[in-house]
Parts: C-alpha cells; structure tokens; sequence
C-alpha cells in the first residue's frame, strides 16, 4: 500500500475520533401520540428490516473497507465502518433532535412532578447514560445488575434496530455490569460479552450469543439461566441457546442445546430448583411455536446449589406435558402449593404444571375475553408461607382492570387509571406494588411501527397499596414501551431502563458508545425517615424452616423482616418475583431471630434479598440470603 494512502488511514482514526466528541444542541419539542384508536395485530422486533443499506453490505450492516482491514486489523476497521454508519444515521435522525427531545421531557417531568410530594409518592431521582439497551435485566445477588440485549444496527430510531432480520455476525449479543456501588460513570459499568460461537445459519460466522429475546430464570446458586435468543431470518426464528451467566466470577458458560429453537421463550424456577422452559417460535421462524417444554438441568444431573458448581454442557431434557401456547412469553409462576401456574396471553389458555407428575391441566378462562399483548403479571404478597395468588395487569390498553387468579378462579379486581401494554409492575419491599413504564400498543408508538413518539401519558407511574388501591405517581423522563425494563435495587431504589427506540431518539450523544439510559426512582419509604440497620447476616446456605440470626442496631425497632427475590424480566414478564414474610421469632442486643421459609414450596431455592421495615415501613438496605436445599418439601 502506498505511503498516501496510509496516512490517510491513520489520519481518518483521528477523523472518527472527532466525529465522536462533537456536542451537539437545540431544542425540539417530543410530539405526542397521534396514532390510530384501533387496536393493532400483534407484531414485534420480528418485523421486517427497515434500516439503510451500507454499500456493499446487507441492511443494517457497516462495510468494512477491505484496504482498511489489511493495514489496521478486522476489528479496527469494523470501528471505522461503524463509525462512518453513526455519522450517516445522524443525518437521517440529526443530533439536535434528540438532544431537543431530551431537554423537551426533562422539562415536561419536572413541571409534572412539582406537584407530587415525596414522603407520598417518592421521586425519580438521577438519570444517567448506559452502554446497553437493556431489554433483558436481573439484579444479581453480588448486588450488581446484568443488562443484556444486542449490537444494534441502527441509530434512527425509525428504522428497526435489532438484527432480528440479519443472518451473520451483525447478529450478536451483549452484555454489561452496572455496579452501583460505583455511581453513575462509564467506569461503574463492566462489559461481559457472551461466549462467542458459530450460528447453524449456513454462513460460519463466529460471533457474541445472538441471545436476545430468550427467556431467563435462576438457579439456586445465584447463577442465571438464559435459554434461546435470534437465530436470524424469517421475522425472527429461535436459538437452541442454553447458556449460564456466573455472578461469583462474572463470566458465561454454554451448555448443550435444547431439542428445539426458541424465541420469546418463558422460564421459571421450581421447588425443585430446575428451570421450567416453554414456549417460543421455533428455528422455522415466526408463526412456529413450539409446544415442547425442557427442564434445566435434566433429570439426571444435580442442580447446582453452590458457587462452584457451575453448569457447562449440561443437558435439557423434555418434560412429559406439552404447552400448546399460541402466543409468546406466557406468564409462569411456581406458587405455594409447588405447581407451575402457566397463565398465557390469550384468555382461553390458562394451565397448571405439575413438576413432579410431569402434567398439565386447565384453568378457567381468565375473564376479560382479550388477547392481551405485553403486559406484567405479579405474584401477590400473601404472609409467611409464600404467594397463592397472581395479579394479571396491563397488555391490553383499552382495559385498566387488574385480574387475580385465587382459589382455582379469577376475580376483577381495582382498576388502574388506564389500560396500557409493555408496563412493568414490580413488588416492593412493603408490600405494595409499583408500575413504570408503558405504551400505547407493542410498537406503535405514534406515527409508524418504530416511529418514537410516544403517547406522553404512559411516562406516568402508578402504585397500588396492600389494600388494592391504586393512585397515579410522578412521570418518568423518557416514555418506555416495548423491550422496557425495572427492577428493585437492594437499596429499595428502581432502576428503570429499556426502550431502544426511545433511547436512541433521545440519545444526547448518538457518536459515543453509551446507547441507552438508566433512571432511578426513590419510592416514598426512603422520604419518611432514617433506615433501620442491617449489619450482617448468616454467609452460609440456610435450612428451611431453621431459625437464624442476624444483627442490627436496631432490633427493638424493627416491625418486620421480608424476603424480596431478585428480579430478572424482559418484555414486561418477570420471571422471579416474590415476596414474604419472615417470623421474627426473638430480639437480642443487637441481633433478631428470625425463621426461614417452611418449604421449597413457599420459597424455591436460591438467593434471596432480607430488608427488615421498622415501623413507619422504611426499610434496611438489604443484604442477601441463601435458602436451601432444594430437596426440602
């Protein structure tokens, strides 16, 4: 290569540097909701490719220059590529609109919430940027939080995003940890990009697990299982993945696959401490759902219960019952009785699973008569003994009645003040519960499939005391519908993030490497005074049903102890919500008895957050706890 051209090489490094750093501003209003009342045909991220053609590649993709390769090396001129395809999609969606919309909605969120006092209804505290989408999150029991998703293919918001479409090494996933010991910066935050690996798509092109859109679940020893993701094509058609994710040494590990492939799949933790897995559209793409449900791990091999058992190619195996879902990511939940309440979007496909007889039966038609999309589902609190009951809310928004399943039937419950899809509702270490996020339909967002204007009224929460009352809250700063996620950190905060569309039309740097955003909300009990302390407690596994102590300063204070699992969700489905009761059985000096869940039943096996509530229920910063064996009834 001649001399001019390499230093033209090097001196376009510097050139992409610059392109990077350049800040941007003006101001641009965000438009309202001006979309269709009807409601719109289920689609998703399944839809087809509607993003710009890189010249000499496939939609979505950044050409690579081949000269650029040979001198600087594959993966730096990959950032060449990318760089170059930023600075062509901020064209199409130019820098001062996004940075306009981002001023326009902070100013829209603090004119709303002058009005809403925080001892009543708490406050969205700190908004920050994130190098992830975070369409898939799980607040792991190191305190961390695991964001997860894909390399994304675009930058306007109006195009499709997500590789969904893409056969090759575009396709890929990503992953980060966002430590928030460490704040708010790019240093709190830790790449832990999956296992690279060959897709069975025809082009042998090793890439990052394409594991978006899978299902998740724990396991007993804090270890997350994630099974499916995108093979490419066909509007989306199913990975085999079976992958875990080591919280203890913050690295991944892949198992054998499953029998089939799935995407949009649901997982569910049992008594058993096995993973329930089923449903999904297939490796044959959209419109296959499989029926067939897998367990993990098989039969054969032993759960893993400590840190050092670390699943790596371990097997499924089928269960004996099949779950004909004809739509994706039902709600599952191992409830106290130890079955597997399976309550699917369509109202005609409401089952139950028995882990130990391998069975399925029917359920009652949940009442509302609707194909609900996209909305949450929540275990209700119900005291020492676990959950017996489920609340059905959101996924249709012409329909703001909330439905709990109790007793073997359905009963309408309090109505929210809207109906609203893609919401997340989460449990709270008080007891009651707690909405953020929401939207109009799946991806209608206003003026097209991926267009971001949202309808600004679902930027409002919405929370639900222990009596079923619910009461519209303060707004968040970004609309977040499809792909939307929360969860409650172990200081009480939420953390809410998700939303590619929205991040990145509201992205106040499209040219960095920060592509998504967290806000963190501080619910009311941390306005009503000082926390009560917990020091300490036991490091080992505790028996169920044993009694163990922990210490605190304040044991005389204390009103009472709750156990709150760590959230892992995607697409408004949390797979491991639930809350209880501990007996506070004696106080000491500085220390309280407490009594551990009776069975596997009332509390599957595995981690679990301890935050003791003094009496005007502000709670402890929680520390996590380990119950077990999974071999208790």
């Amino acid at each position: 290569m001649s001399r001019p051209r390499l230093s033209r090489l090097f001196s376009a490094c510097a050139v992409i540097s610059a392109l990077t750093a350049v800040p941007l501003a003006a101001a641009l209003p965000a438009t309202a909701h001006g979309g269709s009342p009807e409601p719109r045909s289920v689609s998703k991220d399944a839809g087809p490719v509607l993003g710009g053609q890189a010249t000499g590649g496939k939609a979505g993709e950044a050409a690579v220059d081949e000269a650029e390769a040979a001198v600087l090396g594959q993966e730096h001129a990959e950032r060449h590529a990318q760089a170059r395809m930023r600075a062509q999609d901020a064209g199409d969606y130019p820098q001062p609109m996004r940075t306009g919309r981002l001023e326009s909605l902070t100013a829209s969120q603090r004119k709303h919430n002058a009005a809403f006092d925080a001892r009543e209804y708490g406050t969205f505290k700190e908004y920050f940027p994130s190098p992830d989408f975070g369409v898939h999150v799980a607040q792991l029991p190191t305190g961390k939080v695991l964001l997860f998703s894909f390399e994304r293919t675009e930058t306007n918001p109006t195009k499709e995003t997500a590789p969904t479409q893409i056969i090759g090494r575009e396709n890929a996933g990503r992953a980060y940890l966002w430590d928030p010991q460490k704040g708010s910066g790019a240093a709190a935050f830790k790449k832990v990009t999956p296992p690279t690996i060959s897709m069975p798509d025809g082009k042998n092109e090793p890439r990052p697990a394409p594991f978006f859109c899978a299902g998740h679940a724990f396991l007993p020893n804090g270890m997350l299982g994630v099974f499916g993701g995108n093979l490419g094509g066909n509007h989306g058609a199913g990975a085999k993945l079976s992958l875990v994710f080591d919280p203890w040494t913050e690295s991944w590990s892949i198992n054998e696959e499953m029998s089939v492939g799935r995407w949009y799949p649901s997982a569910v933790t049992g008594a058993d401490g096995r993973i329930l897995i089923m449903s999904g559209q297939s490796e044959l793409g959209w419109a296959t759902p499989t029926p067939i449900v897998e367990r993990f791990p098989a039969l054969d091999r032993e759960v893993p219960t400590s840190r050092s058992d670390v699943p790596e190619s371990v097997p499924v195996d089928v269960f004996k019952a099949e779950a004909p879902y004809k739509h994706d990511y039902p709600h599952l939940f191992s409830l106290r009785d130890g079955k597997i309440y399976g309550l699917g979007r369509d109202h005609d496909q409401q089952w139950l699973f028995d882990p130990g007889t391998e069975t399925r039966t029917s359920l009652p038609d949940r009442p509302d008569k609707f194909m609900r999309n996209y909305g949450s589902a929540v275990p209700l609190p119900a005291g020492f003994r676990g959950p017996d009951s489920v609340l059905v809310l959101g996924g249709n928004r012409d329909d703001p009645d909330t439905y709990q399943f109790v007793g073997g039937q359905w009963k309408t419950k309090e109505p929210r003040a809207f109906g609203r899809t893609q919401d997340d509702t989460l449990l709270l270490p008080d007891g009651t519960l707690f909405t953020v996020n929401g939207a109009h339909d799946i991806r209608d967002y206003g003026n097209g499939l991926y267009n971001p204007n949202a309808d600004l009224k679902y930027r409002q929460t919405e929370m639900r005391d222990t009596e079923g009352n619910w009461k519209l809250g303060p707004a968040q700063r970004l609309p977040r519908g499809y792909h939307s996620n929360a969860v409650v950190l172990p200081d009480g905060r939420i953390m809410v993030t998700g939303d590619e569309a929205q991040q990145i039309a509201n992205d106040p740097d499209i040219r960095d490497d920060m592509d998504g955003s967290i806000e963190i909300y501080e619910p009311a009990y941390l306005h009503n005074g000082d926390r009560p302390d917990l020091t300490s407690v036991p490091r080992r596994t505790v028996d169920y049903d044993s009694r163990f102590t922990v210490l605190t300063s304040d044991a005389a204070d204390i009103k009472r102890a709750v156990l709150l699992a760590p959230t892992t969700a995607t697409h408004s489905v949390n797979f491991s919500q639930r809350h209880l009761d501990v007996r506070i059985k004696s106080r000491g000096d500085g220390s309280l008895e407490l009594q551990a869940p009776p069975s596997a039943k009332a509390a599957p096996p595995g981690y679990y957050m301890l935050f003791l509530l003094n009496e005007d229920g502000v709670p402890s910063i929680a520390k996590f706890l380990s119950f077990g064996p999974p071999s208790a009834s």
